[in-house]
């Protein structure tokens, strides 16, 4: 009956670990990247000159 066993899962061991701090490195990474390029590259176009600077809604009140 060893023919209807379930196969054998992934060892853990080094691996995994690798794994693991192969996605933190590169998450970290595309953060400070993202963040970099934030702040060093210019938006495509300037504001309009005829209008106002677009100002983010208030927030909204509960109602009495």
């Amino acid at each position: 009956m060893g023919r209807h066993r379930r196969p054998a899962g992934p060892a853990p061991g080094p691996t995994l670990e690798a794994r693991r701090k192969l996605t933190a490195g590169l998450a970290g990474a595309s953060a400070l990247i993202a963040t970099v390029l934030a702040l060093t590259i210019d938006p495509a176009a300037p504001p309009a000159p005829d209008r106002t600077p677009a100002e983010a809604p208030a927030a909204p009140r509960a109602a009495p």
